[in-house]
């Protein structure tokens, strides 16, 4: 340890071989101060305040009580080892030796400009002993500082006329980045951008997307939260509520902040601030039995012993980004080192001491306001040693912050060692003009610093425009151990050089959660599973939502889509609603209920008609099948198993020559059978004009003008078919258009003026023939049947008049049932109403079956 001796008054003086001078100090203040050719500042914030005093600026402030952090001196000691270390190598600086000049910033604002003005006014001070003709304290061309953000802007504005570097160790605001109004900072802590960025892909990564953010009123929460809502909205992350807390935290102030967390149904929690102010945040949360929140720590306090000490109860399981850790060789054995007779040389050390064995040093400088307190103790023994108890202090297995103080020494010990060994003609300045050491310009300084990049314990140290190093961090697990201590774990890491998709890695299965050892649950609301979206609720954020299944034809593969995705014409969702799957192909088949339905009748409808046809052929000979035309009957009824057999074509998957012979097949066995009935009705009416005396019209109308008649009617809608099929004819086509789990396979009519001029010839022909039987109806004589073709074509015409607006307003299988079902029952009209009455006569009256009987009148 450098012999640093202070007597009892509070006057310091440095121990050399030769003589001694101590620094008397005002009341109240202490620093540290070694002489060299280029003397060292320093801030560390060695005392804080949990709440600060408010000032009026009218009045002396009164006194604070400032709790003491042995974390903060080791930072201070890392600075002292550091130099010493560089003043013993002769590769760095050999011709130069560096001082240091050290003092407390409280984590003050005004404290902290006060001491920095100190540090580089080279000012004399209150001196005596010995060695103290020349005391004078040297200015300070650099300055290590501070470690808050807000006050290493104070510093900065307050130093910036004078372009006195500042190398800050913790302060990672990314406003301090901005060059134009802070051209003279540096650091080696990386900017809150980077750690934002982790920060983010953090709370994304656990799909914590209903985050609490809360901060104290500074420019670095103020920027870091900004930074951290503007990213987390690119993983749909909202906050449910930004709060920001003053400094000087007040009864009201603190309760606010607990309406706040009370208020939302979040659990997790990610605080900017340092640990002076979340010590009274956590002593509330505890008074009010706020125990359940997960909580994300910045780095300002994301390795801070002090916190858990006090409350492990509320932040076991606390995660957070901590700064690169590094293994400074021999500063623990350096910083053990301390015993009761050193500690004695110093404020800062004589408070430690006191405070960790709980003693009094005999002769003690310590003047801070524990003193009173200290008076009570036992004198020390003078036997005491660091190695036998565990302190903030002595723990170097977490060096981050302090490993951030040695890199910075060490830069600005490397930017010197450049400027003096510079060769005139190859310096940085105008004309190649190298840097001045005597005098020693600030502005020149830092312009080296810029230019500096050093290997550094195998890490190889160098800073961007900004004058920002690499950000590199530790995601770090907040564990206890077996005798109750912080247990900082490793569980992951953040290295911004990597590529954007790999550069966050975490370890799972290293983590202990508070709960359960579980992860929290921070939705605003629960996750829409696959099969359904995201609605968002009028008036809330993109975080609050329900979830709506996707509509008919439409899917989401995805948690927490936000849109349902539409298949495709062949493909259908599945009954979840998350994939696309084939539509089943649709027709009437064989093997359907509906197809044997109608293949049954559609051969019980040829059988019948073909049983009917043997029953005329057996009986060719009796006065009934010969008196009602037997050669038009045995067509007629050869037609209508025609009609019958072609219904068959109408079931099974469609092609295009089935579609054909299809639509074709069915206009023109129809055509012949109404050309048949027409012919028959014609002869009805002819045979009894022939009775009438004089008339020879019979001759006219004999079996060969009968089929002749037949035979043109059949040609002209074989004609209207064959132009329909060279013009645009029936194909089979799969239609996925509908709404449907399936692809319908139909026969489409192909030209929709052919399909209807088929029908309609069909129907004007019916027409004919219902005319004709209709004047026909009331002739005399058994022989007449034309009441029973009016009849059968009365049946007809209700049959296909239906057929229409339903064959119209249907589709797919049931189109085609439809179709076939018009056919079957115009086919069983004609043949029932036209052959029932006379094949009722051949079987069960055959003593009508006479030419008396037919011809009554």
């Amino acid at each position: 340890m450098d012999q640093i001796q202070l007597n009892k008054g509070g006057k310091m003086q440095e121990s050399t071989d030769k003589d001694e001078c101590v620094y008397q100090g005002d009341e109240g203040t202490h620093s540290f101060y070694k002489g060299g050719d280029v003397i060292l500042g320093g801030l560390f914030p060695l005392h804080y305040s949990p709440v600060s005093a408010v000032q009026s600026f009218q009045s002396k402030p009164e006194p604070t009580d400032y709790i003491f952090s042995p974390r903060a001196l080791r930072w201070m000691q890392t600075m002292i080892f550091a130099v010493a270390e560089i003043n013993q190598r002769q590769d760095l600086l050999p011709n130069l030796s560096l001082g240091y000049h050290i003092r407390d910033s409280c984590d003050d604002i005004p404290v902290s400009i006060e001491n920095s003005l100190l540090l580089v006014n080279g000012q004399p001070d209150k001196t005596r002993g010995s060695g103290c003709a020349n005391a004078i304290r040297e200015p300070s061309p650099v300055i290590v500082g501070d470690a808050a953000s807000g006050i290493s802007m104070a510093v900065l504005r307050t130093l910036g006329s004078f372009n006195i570097p500042l190398v800050s160790y913790f302060a990672s605001c990314a406003c301090l980045s901005s060059k134009k109004e802070f051209p003279t900072f540096m650091r080696t802590m990386p900017s809150d951008e980077f750690q934002i960025k982790a920060l983010a892909k953090l709370v994304h990564y656990f799909q914590w997307t209903w985050v609490g953010v809360i901060g104290v009123e500074s420019d670095y929460a103020n920027f870091a939260i900004q930074l951290f809502l503007k990213e987390t909205a690119r993983y749909n992350v909202c906050p449910a509520y930004v709060h920001f807390y003053p400094v000087t935290l007040t009864t009201k102030a603190v309760q606010e902040l607990m309406n706040a967390i009370k208020a939302s149904t979040a659990t997790v929690i990610l605080n900017f601030s340092g640990e002076s102010e979340l010590q009274t945040i956590l002593r509330e949360c505890r008074k009010q039995n706020i125990t359940h929140l997960q909580w994300i720590a910045s780095e300002a306090w994301a390795t801070s012993q002090a916190l858990w000490n006090e409350f492990h109860d509320l932040l076991e399981g606390t995660l957070g980004f901590a700064i690169r850790k590094g293994e400074i060789p021999n500063l623990g054995g350096y910083l053990r080192e301390m015993s009761a007779s050193n500690a004695q040389t110093s404020h800062f050390l004589a408070e430690f001491w006191e405070e960790t064995f709980n003693c009094r040093i005999n002769g003690s400088v310590n003047t801070h306001v524990h003193e009173k307190e200290a008076q009570n103790k036992e004198a020390c023994s003078g036997k005491e040693s660091l190695d036998n108890v565990y302190s903030t202090f002595t723990d170097v297995s977490q060096l981050r912050v302090s490993y951030n103080v040695y890199k910075a020494v060490h830069l600005i010990a490397h930017a010197l060692h450049d400027m003096s060994t510079c060769i005139p003609g190859q310096g940085p300045f105008e004309n190649g003009t190298c840097g001045s050491l005597n005098p020693l310009l600030p502005w020149q300084l830092i312009s080296y610093m810029k230019r500096t990049n050093f290997t550094i314990l195998g890490e190889f140290v160098h800073f961007d425009e900004n004058g920002d190093p690499i950000a590199s961090y530790d995601l770090m697990n907040w564990q206890v151990s077996s005798d109750g201590l912080l247990q900082l774990v490793k569980v992951g890491f953040y290295d911004a050089s990597l590529k954007e998709d790999s550069d966050l890695v975490i370890n799972e299965s290293l983590i202990r959660w508070q709960r359960d050892n579980k992860a929290q649950v921070s939705m605003c609301s629960k996750s829409c599973l696959p099969g359904s979206r995201k609605a968002r609720r009028k008036g809330q954020p993109i975080c609050c939502f329900d979830c709506i299944p996707c509509a008919e034809g439409e899917i989401s593969n995805q948690t927490d889509s936000n849109d349902c995705l539409r298949c495709s014409r062949e493909t259908w969702p599945n009954q979840a609603r998350d994939k696309c799957i084939p539509k089943a192909i649709e027709y009437l088949s064989f093997q359907e209920p509906l197809g044997i339905v109608l293949l049954t009748v559609s051969s019980f409808g040829a059988c019948l008609t073909t049983a009917v046809l043997c029953v005329f052929m057996i009986y060719r000979n009796t006065p009934v099948v010969r008196g009602n035309n037997m050669e038009l009957s045995f067509l007629l009824l050869m037609f209508l198993c025609a009609c019958f057999l072609i219904s068959l074509t109408f079931i099974g998957k469609p092609t295009d020559w089935l579609c054909q012979i299809r639509f074709t097949a069915f206009g023109v066995s129809f055509a012949l059978c109404i050309a048949c009935i027409l012919a028959k009705t014609v002869v009805v009416l002819m045979a009894f004009k022939a009775t009438l005396p004089g008339s020879d019209v019979i001759k006219w109308f004999g079996p060969i003008q009968q089929r002749f008649s037949v035979i043109v009617c059949a040609l002209v809608q074989v004609f209207i078919c064959i132009i329909w099929l060279i013009t645009k004819p029936p194909s089979a086509a799969y239609t996925t258009e509908f709404l449907s789990p399936t692809i319908i396979v139909e026969c489409k009519v192909g030209s929709e003026i052919g399909f209807w001029c088929a029908l309609g010839y069909i129907g004007l022909l019916a027409c004919m023939c219902f005319l004709i039987a209709f004047l026909a109806r009331k002739l005399p004589d058994n022989f007449n049947e034309a009441k029973f073709i009016t009849f059968s074509m009365l049946i007809f015409f209700a049959v296909w008049i239906t057929f229409i607006p339903v064959y119209v307003s249907t589709h797919g299988k049931y189109m085609v049932a439809v179709h076939v079902f018009a056919i079957l029952a115009s086919a069983f009209g004609l043949l029932l109403c036209i052959f029932a009455p006379k094949c009722y006569v051949v079987l069960l009256r055959p003593e009508k079956n006479s030419k008396k009987h037919m011809m009554k009148k």
